[in-house]
């Protein structure tokens, strides 16, 4: 028997994921000009989601905007803002709210900055061919929105006329978030007001589009009719905070891998193995069409505040699934602060700091950045490159799989488990480890050894 870092070719590759990446020497593409977003920047785009409250010791949007060019280095190419409006303080969560009960759709919360502020972080991420979206809340206001008192008949209310929070449709009770007012979808003019206050920004603003908070709550009729007249002024990213297909038909570009991510933190405490995975893959396969996209992640606002930093979730394995969610068809996220090894759970409904110290991570994902912005096999948008499952002799515990688009080629291979893993992989080719830049042959008729949550990613040049 042979270890993989003795049969390949003059090269130590196993333990990659234990190495100091190589310093990148890739260059991102240069963009002279704003032109509004387009499929070809969702097929090699990454994601970042900003919490500005928690981003920097000011919480504030010139905080944010100063560090704009290093999120270029990452490879970023959308920047999702967290809700960035003004917060009710009636019923608030906390000393200072949740970014998601909102009293105005149409202003800046001054905790941030001012509306010229704003307007500054668009125009620096345009200028660095970066585009932003915002946190669209359409599903709740606040209690202090002014449409409680000129509008009641806009929210959904009880037999007796109170206006209720959200409810759960199944059980009929609430859902907890007692700090909002649930709207109404029956009612025709709110629906239009709605529309308008989202076409503001996309008008006066010039923001390239929205995620939608829990999108599956609100009627799948309004966002096709609200979408459609957003995209009359221009072209706008669309992304559903869920996982339903119907969703994607007329109206959002891409939902969250929301069981895919919750597979990723099973695999990692070792309830469940590559076979879920698998099936995962092969449901999808089924109910969606090639054009839809799956935002991929590690962590998010929701993940990190409520269920645990990505290192309480998923241990030792917290690299080999970042790299992964690169590697498989969608886009991948990096939410505030991941870049900067962060192990902490921020607070969320208070000010927090994100340490920005590089350390880790910083290097790992501006390497992976360069890997998804250049290389054809990691199309993930409308024209996405194939997905391709190698067979390995351990298949519950190794994941292998071949990207490929025309003639480029990328297969990534992992040990999904806290052992180490001795294998055959049915797959023969000459490649470069991309984490070290090392020949590497594979062979089939060869069985490698792979030590726990060591994963490979091997590139055709």
């Amino acid at each position: 028997m042979k270890k993989i870092c003795i049969a390949l070719m003059a090269a130590a590759v196993l333990g990659a994921c234990k190495n100091e990446p190589k310093k990148d020497t890739a260059e991102f593409e240069e963009k002279s000009a704003y032109k509004p977003i387009s499929d070809d920047v969702l097929e090699e785009g990454v994601i970042y989601e900003a919490n500005i409250r928690q981003y920097s010791e000011e919480g504030s949007f010139n905080a944010f905007t100063k560090d704009i060019p290093q999120l270029k280095e990452l490879g970023v190419k959308v920047i999702w803002l967290m809700p960035v409006y003004p917060i009710s303080g009636t019923k608030s969560k906390g000393s200072l709210g949740s970014y998601y009960a909102i009293t105005d759709y149409t202003s800046v919360n001054p905790e941030f900055g001012t509306v010229d502020d704003f307007r500054n972080l668009v125009k620096t991420a345009h200028d660095n061919g970066i585009y932003v979206i915002l946190d669209w809340v359409a599903n709740h206001t606040g209690w202090d929105h002014v449409w409680i008192k000129e509008h009641p008949e806009y929210y959904t209310q009880d037999e007796k006329g109170n206006i209720v929070d959200p409810l759960n449709p199944e059980t009929g009770e609430s859902w907890g978030w007692t700090d909002v007012a649930d709207l109404s979808y029956d009612n025709p003019e709110m629906r239009k007001e709605m529309i308008e206050e989202m076409l503001y920004w996309v008008k006066e603003e010039n923001v390239d589009g929205f995620r939608c908070d829990v999108a599956h709550q609100v009627p799948v009729d309004f966002w096709e009719d609200a979408i459609k007249e957003i995209r009359a002024v221009k072209p706008v990213f669309m992304l559903a905070e869920a996982e339903q297909p119907e969703l994607l038909k007329n109206a959002f570009d891409m939902q969250y891998a929301w069981e895919g991510h919750h597979i990723m933190n099973e695999i990692a405490r070792e309830k469940k193995n590559v076979k879920a995975w698998d099936h995962y893959m092969k449901k999808n396969d089924t109910l969606l069409e090639d054009d839809d996209i799956f935002m991929n992640f590690t962590s998010n606002h929701d993940e990190n505040s409520w269920n645990g930093t990505v290192f309480e979730r998923m241990g030792d394995a917290a690299e080999t699934f970042a790299a992964m969610s690169y590697c498989i068809p969608g886009m991948p996220l990096i939410y505030s602060g991941q870049e900067y090894d962060m192990n902490k759970r921020l607070l969320f409904f208070e000010k927090d700091t994100i340490v920005k110290k590089k350390g880790r991570f910083y290097p790992f994902y501006r390497k992976m950045g360069a890997l998804k912005n250049n290389h054809p096999a990691l199309k993930g948008g409308k024209k996405a490159a194939a997905y391709k499952r190698i067979t390995t002799s351990e298949d519950t515990a190794l994941l292998a799989f071949e990207r490929f688009s025309g003639e480029n080629k990328l297969i990534f291979i992992a040990n999904l488990s806290g052992e180490d893993v001795k294998a055959s992989i049915d797959y023969s080719g000459k490649f470069k480890n991309y984490m070290t830049d090392d020949d590497v042959e594979l062979k089939a008729e060869i069985e490698y050894e792979l030590q726990p949550w060591e994963y490979l990613i091997l590139v055709q040049e």
